[in-house]
This record gives structure tokens, C-alpha cells and sequence, in this order.
């Protein structure tokens, strides 16, 4: 098991021996993963936006923050798909500089939130062992338990984001359970792959909608308006 690739998070860079564990995993951070089938529609909108949002949230990058994306059945080497990177443009977020990756026991290993597009995806994901479960959620599914969560039940930012990011997913891993979707496709992110600019657009206004919250809740400030 290699350390955390270089660039892929918010902060990017690498890490010292000072800053890591035995297993080279960063020992002050909250890692991320944006899961899809093949990493270069979904996820890579998802990574990025989740990005570019913290960023405006903070008006700084880094924070402890780590936020990357794979595939299930991940297009290794791959590019952005050009309708993704269109649609990330016209959000005002940075795709430059993508590369697709095939999803790896080591990424579920390393992340401390796993938020996919389908329930599909989670289940794959789950079904990888690691004790995934309490840590994966569809990226809809999470935005609704998010919701019902008290933001004065979490620990302030000035107490770092990954305090208030691990608190956050204890919180709604403990409602799961009591907020179950009013239907099955309401958790579902669906794929754009090979579609018209118009439903790439579509499926980026989806996700941002349900990023908007998270990240509200993640770093305790809301969009600026």
C-alpha cells in the first residue's frame, strides 16, 4: 500500500514522515471519495464541485480536506469526459488535470466518507469489506440524512473541518435507519455517459444541488449569494 497520491485532494502535495502514520495514511485529514462506474462523468463533476464549493466556503484551500474519485469500473488513464469538463467550466470549477482511476481496495481503506452515484455503486463498494458500511452512502442519500442533522450538535469550525467532517458522518450514519428515500430512484445520480451536453448539464445541476448542503454542513458556512 503506497501513501496518498500527490495532487488528488484539496490541499495536494505529499507528506512528510512527521505528518503520517506507519501506513503513510495523513494523520490530521478527512478524505473523500466520490465513486461512479467509470470515473469520467459523475465522479469527476462530483470531485471537482465538492472542491471548488469548500474553496469558495473557506476562501482557502486545504483545511484538512482530501477529496479525490474512482471507478468501478474505472477508465484507468482516462480523461474527463469534454461534456463533464464543459459543465465544470461553466460552474466556475477547475477540471484541469484529470485522470480517470479504476477503484481500489486501498481508496476504500483510505476514505473516511465513500459518496456514490447509485445504490449500486454503494453496494460494491460495501460489499469490499473494510467496515465501508457506516462510511458509504449514495451522494443523495447522505444530502438527506445531512438535512435533518442539527448543525449545533456538530463541533464548530474552529475546532478544523475534520473534527466537524468526522462528526457529521457518526451523525448520519446514525440515521439511516430513520430517514429511508420516498422512492428508489431518489438516490440515484444517472449516468450521462454518451449524452447530449443538455443532460450532462442536467446531472450537474443534480449534483450540485446536493453537494450544496453537504458542504454547508462540512465547513459550517453557507453559499455566499
Amino acid at each position: 500500500m503506497t501513501a496518498p497520491e500527490a495532487g488528488r485532494g484539496i490541499g495536494g502535495g505529499g507528506y512528510s514522515a512527521e505528518e503520517t502514520t506507519t501506513f503513510g495514511f495523513p494523520r490530521d485529514t478527512f478524505r473523500i471519495l466520490h465513486v461512479s462506474t467509470g470515473n469520467v462523468c459523475r465522479s469527476p463533476i462530483t470531485e471537482r464541485l465538492t472542491r471548488h464549493f469548500v474553496a469558495e466556503r473557506l476562501g482557502v484551500l486545504g483545511g484538512g480536506l482530501i477529496v479525490e474519485s474512482a471507478g468501478t469500473w474505472g477508465h484507468e488513464g482516462a480523461p474527463m469526459e469534454a461534456n463533464a469538463e464543459t459543465v465544470l467550466s461553466e460552474f466556475g470549477a477547475d477540471a484541469a488535470g484529470f485522470v480517470g482511476r479504476e477503484l481500489l481496495d486501498e481508496h476504500v481503506i483510505m476514505a473516511d466518507l465513500v459518496l456514490t452515484a447509485t445504490r449500486d455503486h454503494r453496494a460494491q463498494v460495501i460489499s469490499m469489506g473494510h467496515s465501508a458500511g457506516l462510511r458509504t452512502f449514495t451522494l443523495k442519500e447522505f444530502t438527506r440524512l445531512v438535512r435533518a442533522i442539527d448543525p449545533a450538535t456538530l463541533p464548530p469550525l474552529e475546532d478544523g473541518v475534520v473534527m466537524r467532517a468526522r462528526a457529521l458522518v457518526r451523525a448520519a450514519a446514525a440515521l439511516r435507519g430513520w430517514l429511508l428515500a420516498p422512492t428508489a430512484e431518489a438516490d440515484e445520480v444517472y449516468d450521462p455517459y454518451g449524452a447530449p451536453l443538455t443532460f450532462f448539464r442536467s446531472v450537474g445541476d443534480e449534483i450540485r444541488d446536493a453537494l450544496d448542503p453537504v458542504v454547508t454542513a462540512l465547513t459550517g458556512v453557507a453559499a455566499h449569494t
